[in-house]
């Protein structure tokens, strides 16, 4: 008598790889898991890729050089830069007036309370923090990019800025509340910035 066969369940992984198999020959790409949008239950996650190559951000990250909490804080600078960015801007009168054009959308509070934000970012970086975080979060710009703008072009000037750059972060994850100065992280840190900077070798 032949065996009975007993029902397989067909439940499927709690993590589903739907990565793409066929990226551009110079894509830069990191996987990341992520929510899954389909899931059935909350908390599902999928793997996907993250393009990492127009973003310094994402590129730390990625290869374990910076925390969870100053990754944060730099997506939220950005945020906040983008939200700021989007506001009212200066009318042009050269420009051909085109009937039917929109109206100007007035400042909204969110934007209001982002360029707040900027603005206390701004005091509490200083304004070389704040000139090395405008050059790599909202221009892209990597460490070696960031040295030839300055005209210093040593790998020793490269190691400071990726230093003083991950001290910035560590303040934008205390003033965004990611981070807590319980820890003492941050403030050690931000107190090791009054040491003098480096000399060109």
């Amino acid at each position: 008598m032949a065996k009975a066969k007993r029902n397989k369940s067909y439940r499927l992984a709690k993590i589903h790889d739907r990565r793409a198999q066929d990226l551009p020959h110079n894509a830069e790409v990191a996987t990341v898991e992520v929510d899954d949008p389909y899931a059935l239950r909350p908390g599902e996650k999928v793997v996907a890729f993250r393009s990492i190559r127009n973003d310094p951000l994402g590129r730390l990250h990625s290869h374990r050089q910076i925390d969870e909490a100053q990754y944060q804080g730099g997506r939220a600078f950005q945020n906040d830069w983008e939200r700021a960015e989007r506001g009212p801007q200066a009318v042009d009168p050269a420009r051909e007036y085109v009937d039917g054009a929109r109206m100007r959308e007035p400042i909204t509070e969110g934007q209001r309370q982002a360029v707040l934000r900027l603005n206390r970012c701004e005091r509490e970086l200083g304004a070389d923090g704040a000139a090395l975080v405008h050059d790599v979060l909202v221009q892209g710009m990597t460490m070696e990019q960031v040295g030839q703008r300055r005209g210093l072009k040593s790998q020793r000037w490269n190691d400071y800025f990726a230093r003083r750059f991950k001290e910035c972060l560590d303040r934008l994850a205390l003033m965004y509340g990611f981070a807590t100065e319980k820890n003492g992280r941050g403030r050690r840190l931000l107190e090791k910035r009054q040491s003098a900077s480096p000399t060109e070798s």
